[in-house]
């Protein structure tokens, strides 16, 4: 087992229960198992998921056991290396990130690559170990290596592997699909940090077709522009109808063949819904509600195809990390000390981060 100096104890920011702040404190560092790394944390990235966790959303699916230290978003070096993991290539210092989605490997999922929906899995930042923390033993199966050549920070890095993991893969849907064609328009719904990544991917696999994303935060629309969004509509306070109006001034059609809702709040997929073309994909990837409530007739009628899209494999993973490397992703990250996460965690709570939040050791 190849070594560096590891202390015996590191930072964490845990849960102990729901609906309550995470304690600062000094914990035992975890120690590994021979398939295993242990991954020194560059940067976690802070998720609407972890608010969610927070405030007890995910306890009917899975209740959590605590202490929970939360982050799943993990970008890092290797500091340990098991005995099995050597065999694997690699090595203490290496530039990596955290495949989400740890599967039993048994099951037919996991066969065929989704781990991450693995019926018996587990995840990082969902557990005793995640990312808000100074250190965190994964399995080496589920650590991919980043080219040192490509300059990427932690802080870049970690965001991909769910803000840009998670729309990545309901593109792929989309675009597999066929929903994608010169001369469509595309519709991202929701500008926030995954909506950001939503855009730079419709822009490149949406075949020539016309980006619109629609959001309520004028800054976060601003941003999405920046990535590539053709136009940028804001629907705060607004109907249907209206929007139709100017989704018509910008592009010439009031509807849109293809959408990714980032979101997932009731409100936000009635409107994707109603701005739907005959024969339109809608993939859904964000939780922010609880339920969904169409029309039935028009999803029937006008045979409308609906997706739903989990986070990520490695794969779709190795894709992003992959098109990072190339140079072919814009980054918006907000570097917070370990000491605000408490602070962080509110105005993600609230809305008013712009881009991605990450914890930096």
């Amino acid at each position: 087992m190849s070594n560096t100096a590891i202390p015996s104890t590191m930072r964490a920011a845990r849960m102990h229960a729901y609906n309550q702040p995470f304690v600062l404190e000094e914990v035992p560092t975890p120690d590994i198992a021979p398939d295993q790394v242990l991954i020194k944390v560059g940067a976690g990235g802070m998720c609407r998921t972890d608010v969610q966790l927070v405030d007890g959303y995910f306890d009917k699916y899975a209740p959590s056991e605590f202490p929970v230290t939360p982050g799943h978003e993990i970008a890092g070096e290797i500091a340990r290396v098991g005995s099995a993991a050597e065999a694997g290539g690699f090595r203490v210092g290496d530039q990596v990130v955290v495949v989400g989605g740890i599967g039993d490997g048994t099951c037919r999922l996991c066969h065929r690559g989704d781990t991450h929906i693995c019926p018996h899995g587990a995840w990082p930042g969902f557990g005793p170990y995640g990312g808000y923390a100074e250190y965190v033993p994964v399995p080496a199966s589920y650590v991919i290596k980043v080219k040192s050549e490509a300059n990427l920070t932690a802080s870049q890095l970690a965001p991909l592997t769910d803000a840009g993991l998670t729309p990545y893969r309901g593109i792929k849907k989309l675009r597999d699909a066929g929903a994608f064609f010169p001369g469509g328009v595309v519709g991202v719904m929701g500008a926030g940090a995954l909506g950001i990544y939503g855009v730079q991917y419709a822009k490149l696999f949406a075949g020539g077709a016309t980006v619109v994303a629609f959001g309520r935060n004028p800054e976060k629309l601003k941003l999405a522009e920046k990535v590539g969004a053709d136009h940028v509509i804001n629907i705060g306070g607004r109907s249907v109808d209206d929007i139709r109006g100017e989704l018509r001034e910008v592009t010439g059609r009031d509807e849109v063949d293809a959408a990714i809702d980032v979101v997932g709040a009731e409100a936000t997929i009635k409107l994707g819904f109603g701005l739907l073309a005959t024969g339109g994909h809608y993939a859904s990837v964000g939780l922010v509600g609880d339920r969904i409530d169409i029309p039935l007739f028009p999803l029937v009628g006008r045979e409308y195809t609906y997706h739903g899209s989990f986070w990520g494999n490695y794969n779709d993973l190795s894709e992003v990390i992959a098109l990072a490397e190339q140079g072919k992703i814009q980054h918006a990250v907000h570097e917070l000390r370990f000491d605000d996460v408490n602070d962080a965690i509110d105005r993600i709570r609230t809305g008013e981060m712009v881009g991605r939040a990450v914890i930096t050791f």
